[in-house]
């Protein structure tokens, strides 16, 4: 007879290699959530695929509502998928965030009883997050009002994730009539040059001292100039990353002023994201910390310079929250993605003491 817990290891890697196996573009996450949603409902969720094409299951009937919100869907690039002598699976989505995401699936297929007594865990396979749209986030934002927030992304099984910077694109045009460049003035180049440097001067100048997480990040995505022969043209698309002391509606205006007097500059601004920082020291981290040290860990606090659905939901969900989980950020949209196998089973262990913790603590203070 098999072990049951060897049983449960199998299962779990099973799901995570059956969906990093099937594609799931940002917009066309329809199969895996099918696959998903199939999962759980074979396995005592009540699961479902809602309108915005998110695959949602919850477990349990306590009065303590957990929420883990993953991702499905993967940016471009083909991985052949497999799983290597070493243990190692190769594919896209296998860090970012498929491994996340079914980590919380089977963690939460497995949970004790009692667990399930105290709390309700619905956790949300969401669409679209590598998209500007976020749409499965800002769908279900208003679908479920959570006590807890986990938030799935890599950040090593002994890994927590309490903060993302927040985003702003900036999208720059400058369009003249055409001159000989031997004649006086300046090109659309040179002043779309010019906004880029009043961008990056604004950049050194904002945020708060002292590492990359309090400054404001300025980087070009996007630059070039052409002539049809009667006007020049120059476009920019400038990319900022905020800390939390820098809002997105600060950060427009402040750059607006700047270039103020570039009177051949046009300005569109996009992807706005606020940033976020939670604190560190509540029940959710707690749970987490006692969770990675029972499976021989050392919890490890981080925050990241790039953006996560944790922004989309900070301000409709102002409860405890972090991020977590399997892998390493650094292979995120990289040809090298992979995930440990054995990483990702020590990181459905942690997730399953965690939130056994954590529900059971909850019913205990009530």
């Amino acid at each position: 007879m098999t072990d049951p817990a060897v049983k449960a290891v199998q299962d779990a890697r099973d799901l995570l290699i059956g969906a990093v196996g099937i594609p799931s573009l940002s917009g066309q996450e329809g199969e895996v959530a099918a696959f998903l949603r199939d999962w759980m409902a074979a396995r005592g969720f009540e699961a479902r695929v809602d309108e915005a094409g998110n695959a949602v299951g919850e477990r349990g009937q306590g009065p303590l509502t957990v929420a883990l919100l993953g991702h499905m869907d993967t940016v471009p690039g083909e991985i052949p998928v497999h799983v290597d002598d070493a243990g190692v699976l190769h594919g896209r989505g296998s860090v970012d965030a498929k491994g996340p995401l079914c980590a919380f699936m089977a963690a939460v297929a497995t949970l004790p009883d009692e667990a399930l007594a105290a709390a309700r865990f619905v956790v949300i396979g969401a669409t679209e997050e590598e998209a500007p749209s976020s749409r499965g986030a800002r769908h279900i934002r208003t679908a479920v009002q959570p006590d807890v927030v986990l938030i799935g992304e890599p950040s090593a099984w002994e890994g927590l994730t309490l903060g993302y910077k927040g985003r702003l694109v900036v999208k720059a045009q400058a369009v003249k009539e055409n001159f000989h460049t031997a004649g006086d003035g300046s090109s659309a180049g040179d002043d779309l040059t010019e906004a880029w440097f009043r961008v990056r001067a604004w950049a050194a100048g904002a945020g708060e001292p002292g590492g990359v997480f309090g400054g404001v990040q300025a980087t070009i995505q996007d630059l070039g100039a052409g002539t049809d022969g009667l006007h020049q043209r120059a476009w920019g698309t400038f990319g900022l990353r905020l800390p939390v002391s820098v809002s997105p509606a600060q950060a427009e205006a402040e750059i607006r002023a700047a270039l103020a007097d570039l009177a051949g500059v046009e300005l569109t601004f996009v992807g706005h994201e606020t940033a976020v920082r939670h604190p560190k020291d509540n029940a959710l981290t707690r749970a987490f910390r006692v969770a990675i040290r029972e499976q021989g860990g050392s919890p490890v606090f981080k925050v990241k310079t790039g953006t996560s659905d944790m922004n989309v939901v900070a301000a409709h969900w102002p409860v405890p929250t972090l991020a977590y989980g399997p892998g390493d950020s650094a292979l995120d949209h990289t040809p090298e993605e992979r995930l440990d196998l054995a990483e990702y089973d020590r990181a459905v262990a942690v997730l399953r003491g965690a939130l056994t913790r954590l529900a059971l603590g909850a019913a205990k203070a009530d």
